[in-house]
């Protein structure tokens, strides 16, 4: 188990802890292990391009691991009414396109190799970002209402483009069998 690998466990284990405090409403908390996230996201994709340490199950690992982590915060902090609950359908939604996506290319091809494009990974960072700005306002309680109105329209409209952008590959994909 390399470096990179371990910090996409790390990032799968503070999901859980993310998501009680949330619920608990210790968004201070919530922030600083949310934070942690993200810098683990960033830091184990650099240190695996960099110490040249990209494995196979790093490629499996990290897609789960964000996936987990903005699934589990979208739908926690829809929840407790911190962010539309129309942006965490969204957000939800494409992603379970795209892991049913995977499931049907996979029962009709072998060896598919599914790598993120510029929309997906900008899609992830916003809505990252998102979270971020969340989680920062009601720690802070500073009112940014017009930036994370903003964050929430960005967000979802890359959140859909990259959905469609999957959707699109996976027919064509599909079509070339």
């Amino acid at each position: 188990m390399n470096i990179p690998n371990l910090l996409t466990i790390v990032r799968i284990l503070l999901t859980p802890l993310l998501v009680i405090f949330l619920i608990n409403e210790r968004f201070d908390w919530a922030f600083v292990v949310f934070a942690a996230a993200g810098i683990t996201d960033g830091l184990d994709g650099f240190l695996a391009r960099v110490m040249k340490q990209k494995t196979r199950v790093g490629a499996i690992l990290d897609p789960i691991a964000d996936k987990a982590l903005l699934a589990s915060a979208y739908i926690t902090l829809a929840v407790i009414g911190l962010v539309p609950n129309w942006l965490a359908v969204t957000v939800i939604s494409r992603d379970l396109i795209i892991v049913f996506g995977v499931l049907v290319l996979l029962l009709f091809q072998s060896g598919i190799e599914i790598r993120p494009t510029v929309v997906s990974k900008l899609t992830t960072l916003f809505q990252l970002f998102t979270i971020f700005i969340v989680l920062f306002t009601t720690v802070t309680h500073m009112a940014l209402d017009r930036l994370l109105f903003c964050c929430y329209i960005v967000t979802a409209i890359l959140t859909i483009a990259s959905g469609l952008d999957y959707l699109y590959k996976g027919i064509l994909m599909l079509g070339n069998d």
